[in-house]
């Protein structure tokens, strides 16, 4: 019986074929999705941001280094979760891993039990942040139908200002205000002011 693969794909970038086929192996008895390559150069040339996933990368390879994978992918704005695994682990190199952003540091050869808990662990939080950024592009769709003068109410309503407060900041009428409210609570697609507040304030 087939296995369902599990959401997001674990790309794996090792300049040694009997590491990338174990990962592959590993992984892939995991019901995880996998690509593997044999070197950054082939990964860069090769990858889509495309949904959920996360790099499991190592560190020291001919032509471009992990580290040096890292940077490039940080240039070009990926924000792709990276695990490094590396057969040389010394403290700085893990150290300026970590401060780069990296998700973990594996040392070879690794403990199967421990990758497969990073790899879940890392896939999670990937999936927790593109749930956030997804919710984040609608919050601002929503916000985008907003016109400026109910922009003008929304900042006050959000600042905790009461619709005469708002009516005599703005020189209008309090019925103007309210209206105005209305108009905003649907275009939110709010159904309370707390759920005003939740897109307003996430974008």
């Amino acid at each position: 019986m087939s296995l369902i693969p599990k959401k997001g794909t674990v790309y794996v970038v090792d300049d040694d074929e009997a590491v990338r086929d174990s990962l592959q192996w590993l992984l892939e008895g995991n019901s995880y999705r996998v690509r593997s390559f044999a070197s950054a150069e082939d990964f860069l040339s090769e990858f889509e941001p495309d949904g959920v996933g996360c790099l499991v990368l190592d560190v020291r390879m001919p032509g471009m280094s992990g580290l040096e994978l890292q940077a490039e992918l940080a240039t070009r704005k990926v924000d792709l979760p990276i695990v490094f695994v590396t057969g040389h682990g010394d403290v700085p190199m893990a150290v300026a891993a970590m401060k780069s952003g990296a998700s973990d540091f594996i040392e070879k050869p690794f403990d199967q039990a421990a990758l497969k808990s990073v790899v879940e662990r890392t896939l999670a939080r990937a999936g927790d942040a593109a749930v956030e950024q997804d919710v984040r592009r609608q919050n601002m769709a929503r916000m985008a139908r907003l016109t400026l003068r109910e922009r003008q109410v929304l900042e006050r309503i959000v600042a905790g200002r009461l619709n005469k407060q708002i009516a005599d900041d703005l020189g209008i009428s309090i019925k103007t205000v309210e209206a105005h409210r209305a108009n905003i609570m649907e275009k939110l697609e709010a159904g309370t002011v707390a759920d005003l507040m939740r897109v307003a304030l996430n974008v």
